[in-house]
């Protein structure tokens, strides 16, 4: 009798190694024409200024239907951030800010998605950022899985939450004549993401 105990909590530990090394098999990629990877920051204390970024890839694994088990991998290249405004991208890009030609890239992947007690997610990982590695904990929201009109099978993911800039290095500013500081120190972060499942 022990020994089949023996031979069937071993068989077990065997099954559970072996599963952790698959992972999630089922791969979703990002519709970029309903997406969005935004975001805004403080200016002259008053107001806001908003933008995003036009070039990334998004790859997510997930097999729950409830995404539980989501590993998500974001690229995005840091030369295409737009406010809208020409001038002020380029001093964005330049080595006053994002520094784009030392750093061309923003890499984050997540290590933890984890559904809390009122129904939204922390999204956890490793943002790469101007040279830095920080972890990070972000909000999301899991909007569910549906059948498209042509097919298909999509997902819906909102994220959002609040970097210091300062923490990658991110530290220019200018002060304004009343003694403030025109730009703030906290960007707050807003993602909007529609999946295809591949």
């Amino acid at each position: 009798m022990k020994e089949k105990l023996q031979k069937s909590v071993s068989l077990l530990m065997f099954l559970n190694v072996v599963g952790l090394g698959f992972g999630q098999s089922t791969v979703w990629k990002i519709d970029p024409s309903h997406s969005t990877l935004g975001f805004s920051i403080d200016h002259l204390v008053i107001s806001e200024t908003v933008g995003e970024f036009k070039d990334y890839s998004v790859t997510v694994k997930a097999d729950e239907k409830d995404f539980s088990d989501a590993k998500i991998s974001v690229m995005i290249q840091s030369n295409s951030i737009d406010t809208e405004d020409e001038k002020r991208d380029e001093h964005l890009r330049s080595p006053e800010f994002f520094d784009v030609d030392k750093y061309p890239q923003i890499v984050f992947k997540s290590d933890g998605f984890r559904k809390s007690s009122n129904g939204d997610y922390k999204l956890s990982g490793t943002i790469q950022m101007h040279g830095v590695t920080k972890k990070i904990v972000l909000n999301a929201k899991f909007g569910g899985i549906v059948k498209d009109p042509w097919g298909g099978t999509r997902a819906g993911l909102k994220i959002w939450g609040v970097l210091d800039r300062y923490d990658f290095g991110l530290k220019y500013n200018s002060v304004m004549e009343a003694g403030g500081l025109s730009i703030g120190r906290e960007v707050r972060v807003d993602c909007r993401v529609e999946l295809v499942k591949e």
